[in-house]
């Protein structure tokens, strides 16, 4: 599988790590009421679809950097690649 990096161009799906849902980016706040609970959700608790999905990868062997990748679980087909922080960046996230 070749994924499309935003600044590196084609690499080889070799020299990335699969890290997860793409929701991990949306950290809830840890001085929360209910920060327990919502931590829990959102370590443990995952949706496993097929089709669609938004993923973190971690290029590894190359600028370690963090990319979203947009894949098709099902066909792997990548629809769109992102650098994590400029989507974190989106969502209002300075950090």
């Amino acid at each position: 599988m070749i994924i499309q990096h935003p600044l590196l161009g084609p690499r080889d799906s070799s020299e990335f790590v699969y890290l997860g849902d793409a929701s991990l980016i949306d950290r809830p706040d840890w001085q929360a009421e209910n920060a327990a609970e919502t931590f829990y959700d959102y370590a443990y608790l995952r949706d496993n679809p097929a089709g669609e999905n938004r993923e973190l990868w971690f290029h590894e062997g190359g600028d370690r950097s963090w990319l979203v990748v947009t894949r098709n679980t099902v066909t792997h087909e990548i629809s769109k690649v992102e650098l994590a922080c400029d989507v974190a960046r989106m969502r209002g996230r300075s950090k």
